[in-house]
């Protein structure tokens, strides 16, 4: 990578603006974009704060008003909602166990928490599977998505929970939601697609099933996501975006495959979607940026080993040092 650190000023990376823009989102309650985005509150603090680990500035936002936040969106049957008064979600639930994970707060469930603190988090999660088929509903109304597989997977297993869920069944599922092309889709049949790819093969990390893989297909699959300007999409035909950054090479990583990809080339699309002067990063360059697309840019530079970048744990989205200390890793 020795051209990346010949790249000019408005493609180095914009640290202290990125920090100053994550941190200026909640200040901004009388523009209408604010409560239209409602819906996506703890999502967006999740997005925010692994954002702000990836940049090497974790205590950016103030602990305890965050974690009174995510508190507050839980419900009695210990899911949580997007913000207060907003129905339980699976996705929700998840962002709000990784968020409490990034605090090394996740204590704070047995004496905050509703019922029976960690594990009525997990009787949420493990209860919206479908016990016949393995898959997994986001919410009590019963839409399924393999989105919510690995949402499961992830929350539970953070919790140290795993075993709530039918593992072998939801593994079954994932197998049936496999294509000719090597890629998954969203349930059985449906069309091959970066971010479910990543959601199947990241479920089957943690569940230790990834020999159902066919490894080279579905990495010859993921590599041919990049396009000439050096971006990557999410399915054929379609154009770049720096959320599929994460959506293919966390997969390519997860494979042993991560160098199928030119890496100079996507580092300097990424870093040509940088809003310079106020922070963030957009979906592709001269677009409005926002706060997912933020984070799935950092932490896709982190796979691309990008200079002054914490290193990401490819099938949490955590940082490494973060899983680590969940999981009891050596250092």
């Amino acid at each position: 990578m020795s051209g990346i650190q010949n790249l000019p000023d408005e493609l180095q990376l914009a640290t202290a603006a990125h920090v100053k823009y994550i941190q200026s989102l909640d200040t901004k309650k009388d523009e209408y974009e604010y409560w239209l985005t409602e819906h996506l509150r703890l999502n967006g603090l999740y997005w925010g704060l692994n954002a702000l680990h990836m940049l090497g500035h974790p205590d950016a936002l103030p602990r305890d008003e965050v974690i009174d936040f995510v508190f507050s969106c839980q419900h009695e049957n210990g899911g949580f909602g997007a913000a207060p008064g907003h129905d339980a979600h699976m996705l929700y639930t998840v962002s709000a166990v990784q968020i409490l994970v990034l605090y090394d707060a996740l204590d704070q469930l047995e004496n905050r928490g509703k019922g029976d603190g960690k594990a009525q988090v997990g009787k949420f999660m493990a209860n919206l599977q479908n016990r016949e088929t393995g898959a997994f509903a986001g919410d009590e109304w019963g839409e399924e998505d393999t989105r919510f597989l690995y949402g499961a997977l992830n929350g539970l297993s953070l919790l140290g929970l795993l075993h709530l869920a039918d593992v072998e069944k939801a593994v079954n599922y994932i197998a049936s939601c496999a294509n000719s092309d090597g890629g998954y889709g969203v349930s059985p049949g449906a069309e091959s697609h970066s971010g479910q790819i990543f959601t199947c093969l990241a479920a089957l990390s943690i569940a230790g099933r990834k020999d159902l893989v066919d490894i080279d297909k579905l990495a010859g699959w993921l590599s041919e996501r990049q396009v000439t300007c050096g971006g990557l999409n999410g399915r054929p035909e379609k154009k770049e975006d720096v959320c599929y950054n994460w959506w293919v090479l966390s997969s390519l990583e997860m494979l042993g495959r991560a160098h199928w990809v030119d890496r100079e080339k996507l580092i300097k699309f990424t870093l040509s979607c940088q809003d310079t002067e106020h922070g963030g990063l957009s979906d592709r360059p001269g677009d409005m940026v926002d706060v997912w697309h933020t984070m799935f840019g950092l932490t896709g530079l982190s796979l691309l080993k990008y200079p002054g970048v914490a290193s990401v744990d490819p099938v949490y989205c955590l940082p490494k040092y973060t899983t680590d200390r969940v999981f009891g890793k050596a250092k």
